[in-house]
């Protein structure tokens, strides 16, 4: 920052050399060297560079191919010199990502001056765009730098910000490297704004004052973007988020509320690293409670990395030649190859809206291209390739107040693909996570219509039995809608240490369940079902796994087979069924043979029994078979009276929770 002792201070503009021409000093890099032709220091070349914005911008002339810094290092003085050529400059393309600051160029009257073309669009010039006076380029981030290198996106004119030079000479690109050092490099001219107040950034961030042609000092605060405060569902996406993010992750995610309101979640967390495009405040705010150490790393152990900044104040001073972060172009942060060296890459990305196949749709609100396709696809597919890693499109479950469902049927007509349904794995709302991978078109329908808004449910699975996306009998959801009770996920170890996740079952644990059946030996299904089936076919199966959570509740106890293997398991079930007339449930439950004997039925029997006495029920019936002694244990071990009659040659139990238990005086 300004008064930092390897800075040079910028010339007064009083000594400048008049406009550019002819005559004013070339770029070096071809026989002129950094130590410039005659052995001049570059001070003095330098100096002999300065120009007012004014006199700077008339290197643009009609035709140009022009690009503009990118997000909180947008080149405002440059901008506005280069508005006021509109009477001397006539067809001039004008390329950038999201920008901070305004874009007069795009302005109506502007039209015969410049056109725009967006290759991520910003609220700044979204109307222009909307109305046909400015143009949108669809383009992976990843893949800019490579249009700016071969030509196929020209720039003749590139008008950057960076920080002052040190004392070699090397500017920084500060806040924002992404992809403005490439379009530096590809540029015929380079004109900078040598902004006092720019931070030093450091990593692959730098261009010597040779590689620049024009200089303009200025010394203004760098923009600051908006710190989202978390509403409640932004806090309830965050929450999902956090609870799959595993101690010793690398993150990616952008700004915005729901990105917020994941890094306020991960306080707890330990050992978390960054790899992203952008670097943000809640990040900064991770690193000082030392919950972002890098130190798990697989690629830059120690760093985090990434491609630009926005934020506070406190954001700037604080990247501010802080050998802790490194900056780099796109080229590297976002190459889907690099990002899949992080182990355990967690992307986190967001979504317009998400059809019931899992296609998401970031770019465009119908036909209205809203923002662009960014790194999205880059961190997604990234991600996937990660050990471990879990690439995640987060989104509320509702638009326009409440009154539009994000998930949809089908996307809504003209609007774009950003990420296939082939590259989704988890979709997270308010209401629950949505795991697609590898899933079919049922499975991934009825996850989705898991997590979208209550309201809206009955009538999405109407418009899947539709589109022939589920089966015709699955059962109708009430226009109340069913809502999954989240609160009751838990996890327990087993005795020999096995982590069982614990949850009330969902529609799409139907093969699961599946599974679990014909797990079981004969006499297990025996003791639990009271005769010998040889099938649990999909009519019975969708019945076991669509319930209210009121009348009938599930839970299930899953584990996870030993790494690498991803594959989960239902090893052990418990429900019940309530009789509303007597306040009084039918319970029973199953665990799987090579599970038998760890505790998990005493487990999900008493951890339902608890649901069931929140839920204001009286008393669980039980009917057991005479030789199966291991379920009567369980029922006796609720801690509650047992009343035992028996009918028809078996057990009945009830265990009563409105009644205490008798002291042994009694």
């Amino acid at each position: 920052m300004p008064g930092t002792s390897d800075r040079m201070p910028t010339a007064d503009p009083a000594e400048t050399s008049g406009p550019p021409s002819a005559e004013s000093p070339p770029r070096s890099g071809g026989t002129e060297t950094r130590a410039g032709a005659a052995g001049s220091p570059w001070k003095l070349r330098y100096s002999a560079k300065i120009r007012t914005a004014e006199e700077a911008v008339r290197v643009v002339t009609s035709g140009s191919h022009i690009f503009i810094g990118s997000g909180a290092a947008e080149p405002q003085r440059l901008v506005e010199a280069l508005t006021g050529l509109g009477r001397e400059v006539f067809g001039a393309e004008i390329v950038h990502i999201l920008t901070l600051g305004r874009a007069p160029y795009a302005e109506a009257n502007r039209g015969e001056n410049f056109r725009h073309n967006a290759l991520f669009i910003g609220p700044n010039v979204r109307e222009a765009i909307a109305e046909g006076r400015a143009d949108y380029t669809p383009i992976f981030l990843s893949e800019i730098p490579r249009l700016f290198e071969t030509g196929r996106l020209a720039i003749d004119v590139a008008l950057i910000q960076v920080s002052p030079p040190d004392s070699h000479g090397y500017c920084s690109f500060g806040v924002s490297t992404d992809v403005v050092k490439p379009a530096t490099e590809a540029a015929s001219i380079v004109v900078a704004e040598v902004n006092a107040r720019m931070p030093r950034t450091l990593g692959d961030s730098f261009v010597h004052m040779d590689d620049i042609d024009y200089v303009v000092p200025v010394d203004y605060p760098v923009p600051e973007a908006k710190i989202h405060r978390p509403d409640e569902v932004a806090q309830r996406i965050g929450n999902h988020i956090a609870g799959l993010i595993e101690d010793g992750s690398t993150l990616q995610m952008g700004i915005g509320a729901i990105p917020d309101s994941v890094l306020r979640s991960l306080k707890d967390k330990k050992d978390l690293g960054v790899h992203t495009e952008m670097f943000s405040d809640g990040m900064m705010e991770l690193v000082d409670l030392g919950v972002i150490t890098n130190m798990k790393k697989s690629l830059h152990k120690g760093k985090v990395v990434t491609a630009f900044c926005m934020g506070s104040r406190a954001l700037y001073d604080f990247v501010d030649n802080n050998p802790f972060i490194e900056f780099h172009p796109v080229s590297h942060t976002n190459d889907p190859f690099v990002i899949s060296q992080n182990d355990r890459m967690v992307a986190i990305n967001s979504a317009l809206e998400v059809d019931l196949t899992g296609q998401v749709c970031a770019d465009s609100l119908g036909e209205v291209f809203y923002s662009g396709i960014g790194g999205q696809v880059d961190f997604v597919r990234g991600a996937a390739r990660s050990k471990g890693g879990k690439p995640i499109i987060a989104l509320p479950s509702t638009a326009a107040d409440g009154s539009v469902s994000r998930i949809t049927p089908e996307l809504r007509p003209g609007a774009g693909i950003v990420t296939s349904r082939g590259d989704v794995h988890y979709v997270v709302t308010e209401w629950g996570v949505a795991n697609l991978h590898g899933r079919t078109i049922q499975q991934r329908a009825l996850a989705l219509i898991s997590i979208a808004h209550p309201k809206f449910r009955p009538g999405l699975v109407r418009e899947a039995k539709r589109l022939h996306f589920i089966s015709p009998d699955i059962p109708e959801i009430p226009e109340v809608g069913t809502i999954y009770p989240g609160e009751w996920e838990t996890v327990h170890a087993l005795s020999d240490g096995t982590r069982m996740v614990v949850r009330p079952i969902k529609p799409t644990d139907e093969e699961m369940l599946k599974d679990h059946f014909y797990r079981l030996s004969e006499q297990t299904i025996y003791q639990r079902f009271f005769r010998s089936l040889k099938s649990l076919p999909h009519r019975d199966l969708v019945h076991f796994v669509n319930i209210d959570y009121t009348h009938e509740m599930g839970i299930i106890g899953i584990v996870r087979d030993p790494p690498p293997s991803e594959r989960e398991r239902i090893v052990g079930v418990a429900r019940y069924f309530l009789n509303p007339a007597t306040n009084i449930a039918e319970v029973s439950y199953v665990v799987q043979d090579d599970f038998q004997r760890h505790g998990i039925g005493t487990f999900l029997v008493r951890y339902l029994a608890r649901i069931a006495r929140e839920n204001g029920i009286i008393a669980f019936d039980a009917e057991i078979l005479p030789d199966n002694v291991a379920a009567m244990k369980v029922m006796h071990k609720l801690g509650f009276p047992v009343e035992t009659k028996v009918t028809e040659g078996n057990y009945l139990l009830r265990v009563r929770f409105d009644r205490p238990i008798p002291s042994p005086a009694e």
